[in-house]
């Protein structure tokens, strides 16, 4: 009865090295996805049907082999892979981590009118002077704008506008339309 006990020890502790080694190495399983609902299906389950075309599908189970044949719309049963990803559903932790990572870079990069350092210095520059320098700038575009207008007055005068001459045949020609209720269309 003593060897017994030992050897069942002896048999849990190398059971126990092997469960060991073991957590690193996992089963690898194929699987393959409905073609209606988009779930996994395992091996040695599910259904394939071939259709007259030839073209094959595999279903999980019999419901949805039945859906699928009297020509259901997976995006409109709630329970399926594509409704979900339509309708975001158990994406929110993916979302929140894609935008906790982006990361906003701004390199100051010479641009066609302006050097890299003409550019620093200009934002070196400080507030009171570029307001300043922004008012002037205004002040001559709209002294040229008033020049300009000035120039177009004494160029020419507007001439005085005509009135196109009234249709003949009275008040509207649209009254000769005696084919029925006036805003109904035919």
């Amino acid at each position: 009865p003593h060897s017994r006990i030992h050897g069942l020890a002896a048999w849990s502790e190398g059971q126990s090295k092997r469960a060991e080694g073991s957590l690193f190495r996992t089963m690898v399983v194929k699987t393959e996805t409905c073609s209606f609902s988009g779930l996994k299906i395992y091996p040695g389950h599910g259904i394939l049907f071939v259709r007259a075309d030839q073209r094959s599908f595999k279903f999980i189970n019999r419901k949805v082999k039945s859906m699928s044949t009297q020509r259901l719309n997976p995006r409109k049963i709630a329970w399926t892979q594509v409704y979900r990803r339509m309708h975001k559903k158990g994406t929110l932790e993916e979302s929140a981590r894609k935008k906790s990572r982006k990361v906003n870079k701004s390199a100051t990069k010479a641009v066609v009118g302006a050097s890299l350092e003409v550019i620093k210095a200009k934002r070196n520059q400080k507030p009171e002077v570029r307001a300043a320098a922004r008012e002037a700038a205004l002040r001559e575009v709209k002294e040229r704008a008033k020049a300009k207008k000035a120039a177009k007055k004494v160029e020419k005068p507007k001439p005085a506008p005509t009135k196109a001459p009234a249709p003949k045949g009275g008040k509207n020609n649209k009254s000769s339309n005696k084919s029925g209720v006036k805003g109904v269309r035919r």
